[in-house]
């Protein structure tokens, strides 16, 4: 019998796998415990542990921290008109996500609310987020916001 090149022969293949058989073997047998049998066994289980953070009841946004977020906004008003909606909406979400990241309280209320931040531009200064909207063309600003 002749081997052609590129193909193995049955008893070729069989010792690759006796092989490789061999060597998980090994691996597993390194890797065990001792088995001696001692009369006594434990077992002891961990319990994961999660922490969840969620914001003080009484965790407000201040009106200084609003203002700064409509001083932000108006600021870039004139870039966003320049630059057009696509940039202008990367520029929104890096604008939000400074002014958010300032305090974790608040970065955290946007994280779980992205229209807290329409609430408080529309309570705040409803006409530097009207021309941001028209700017960006979006129809609210929490849907300008990506990545929250």
């Amino acid at each position: 019998m002749t081997i052609r090149r590129g193909t193995t022969s049955i008893a070729g293949r069989s010792a690759v796998a006796v092989a490789s058989a061999a060597a998980l073997l090994a691996v597993l047998g390194a890797c065990s415990t001792d088995t001696t049998n001692t009369g006594s066994s434990s077992t002891t289980t961990i319990a994961p542990t999660t922490t969840v953070t969620t914001p003080p009841a009484d965790a407000v946004i201040t009106d200084a921290q609003k203002q700064q977020l409509c001083t932000d906004l108006e600021a870039q008003l004139s870039n966003w008109r320049v630059q057009g909606p696509t940039l202008g909406r990367g520029g929104l979400n890096i604008l939000v996500q400074t002014w958010a990241a300032q305090s974790g309280v608040i970065n955290l209320q946007v994280v779980q609310n992205r229209a807290i931040v329409d609430e408080i531009t529309t309570e705040t200064c409803s006409d530097v987020r009207d021309e941001a909207i028209r700017s960006l063309d979006i129809p609210d600003l929490a849907s300008g916001l990506v990545g929250f």
